[in-house]
């Protein structure tokens, strides 16, 4: 893997873990609660409707809320990082390209 890819790479991680927390907040997973009228409250009302009424604990919308008060924690930054670890390398690797 050349230098430029890794760099590439390194980028990628470090500014999907960065932006996690305010990709929370915009699509209404915040410290207070989720915002009304936005895509976390839809995410919940679609999840209450499909568990009977109620939001089942460790649920993916449990989780962003809890990411979204509390902060993401280090095992979500690890997947997080490196998810935007292979976008980095794939973006890299594709503006390398020759053709």
């Amino acid at each position: 893997m050349d230098p430029l890819t890794l760099i590439g790479a390194g980028v990628g991680a470090v500014a999907a873990v960065a932006a996690a927390p305010a990709v929370l907040s915009a699509v209404g997973f915040t410290a207070g609660g989720i915002a009304a009228s936005s895509i976390a409250s839809s995410l919940m009302s679609a999840a209450a409707v499909a568990n009977g009424g109620g939001i089942a604990a460790g649920s993916v919308v449990a989780a962003l809320q809890a990411a979204g008060a509390a902060g993401v924690p280090l095992a979500g930054q690890a997947i997080v990082g490196t998810l935007g670890a292979v976008v980095g390398t794939v973006v890299s690797m594709a503006s390398n390209c020759t053709v």
